[in-house]
């Protein structure tokens, strides 16, 4: 799919005649809950969705085996897709820009095995080891051609999701979290202007603190996971609604810090000891557990049958995906800053990450064929309040209504998603083992 000739530009609104703030009446939700998880693409979380699920363009299959490939090392033979057998994560996985463009290699997406030297990267899950993942998956609408906004790392696709742009950014690493705020501002900014109210909550680590202004200027909508699912009890939840699993940053940016004494990292582990999460080098069980309660918590709250909930996964972390990403427009006049030797632009998405979209008018086992990156969560978002467009991207994103069936009749009591067990392949390795 070819990015329009002519774009809108930032500042557009879905309805110009209309005031900012005007509430779409025909988007059958009060309340958008956007959850991302990390670093997974769409074949490895839910490859295996076309042994069950019709129409679906994941994996392809001969019986039950995984026919897709990728180059070996050097003149070894070709690496296959392969299941995995537990919740134990890759160790041999980059999401880095440069690894990024190598795997995606204008678009054979034959570079994934070579980005690593390794065969981790063709690995997948099946449902007896994520089955919330695929529960959820059966359960509602899948959007199998959500790409993540650009071909990189955490810290400039979570800047996407949050401001439409990334602004230069293209690395994950503490030095990115001193740039400056970006030139449009962020979805808070706008929220915040008009009075529509919103929440981000978090469980150790508020990913707003990619874009650091937003911590900043908007602290008192902070809160954390346990305050999310007494709001989701109460009905009290506010119009928007962003929910981040644990992501061990704390520790983590800690143990990056080059130069910082050996007994200040060993106080902050002590301080802000590592959490149980699915960030590599984590476990998936923790994730899915993470998730299943997070959805949960959603699917049973009084405020259900006027909620939209977006779940989804920041980008790829490495992992194959089949599909080559399509040109997208770019954000802004601001270039991405690239080391000597690196390559790309704003102007072509990352590789496929796992979306659902879930709602009452979700089509029960549906398949939505749309092209979407995170910036379209940010259309949704804008077309329900007529908000302007902070970019060029989001002013361009197609909105998850595709995802919907307006004529259905709503399901006001979904059957309950299956959760991971501790015990088998769906439970912690260290517990199963």
């Amino acid at each position: 799919m070819a990015a329009p000739l002519n774009p809108a530009p930032a500042g557009t609104r879905p309805f110009p005649d209309k005031p900012v703030g005007t509430v779409d009446q025909q988007m059958p939700f009060d309340h958008i809950v956007v959850v991302m998880m990390e670093n997974h693409s769409f074949d490895n979380l839910l490859g295996a969705l076309p042994l069950t699920k019709g129409g679906v363009e994941g994996l392809t299959f001969v019986g039950r085996r995984a026919t897709d490939s990728n180059p070996g090392i050097g003149s070894s033979a070709a690496v296959g897709s392969f299941p995995l057998a537990n919740t134990a994560q890759a160790k041999n996985v980059t999401q880095s820009w440069q690894a990024t463009h190598m795997q995606i290699d204008g678009g054979k997406m034959d570079g994934f095995v070579r980005s690593v030297n390794n065969p981790e990267p063709m690995g997948y899950y099946t449902p007896t080891v994520l089955p919330f993942a695929y529960s959820l998956a059966e359960e509602f609408t899948v959007a199998d051609h959500w790409f993540c906004s650009v071909p990189g790392p955490t810290y400039p696709n979570r800047r996407f999701l949050l401001a439409g742009t990334a602004f230069g950014g293209t690395v994950t690493n503490p030095a990115a979290l001193l740039d400056p705020a970006p030139p449009h501002g962020t979805i808070f900014d706008r929220l915040s202007e008009y009075d529509i109210s919103w929440a981000s909550y978090c469980t150790d680590f508020p990913m707003t603190l990619t874009i650091p202004s937003i911590f900043l200027k908007h602290i008192d909508h902070h809160h954390t996971h346990e305050r999310f699912l007494h709001d989701c009890q109460a009905g009290t939840l506010p119009a928007v609604s962003f929910v981040d699993p644990a992501m061990g940053q704390v520790s983590s940016i800690a143990a990056s810090i080059a130069g910082l004494p050996s007994f200040i990292k060993d106080m902050v582990n002590w301080l802000f000891p590592p959490p149980e999460t699915e960030e590599d080098p984590g476990d998936m069980y923790y994730g899915e557990a993470w998730a299943h309660e997070t959805v949960e918590a959603v699917l049973r709250s009084p405020t259900w049958d006027r909620t939209l909930l977006i779940y989804t996964y920041d980008e790829h972390g490495g992992y194959f995906d089949h599909v080559p990403p399509p040109r997208a427009i770019p954000p802004d006049d601001i270039a991405p800053v690239l080391p000597t030797g690196e390559y790309g632009a704003y102007d072509m998405y990352g590789p496929r990450v796992p979306a659902v979209v879930v709602s009452p008018y979700s089509r029960p086992g549906g398949v939505c064929q749309t092209v979407y990156d995170h910036t379209s969560i940010l259309a949704t978002i804008e077309r329900k309040w007529n908000l302007p467009a902070l970019t060029r991207r989001d002013a361009n994103a197609n909105t998850v209504m595709d995802c919907l069936d307006l004529n259905a009749s709503p399901r006001l009591d979904p059957d309950p998603l299956q959760a991971p067990s501790k015990m088998g392949p769906s439970g912690p390795v260290a517990q199963s083992a």
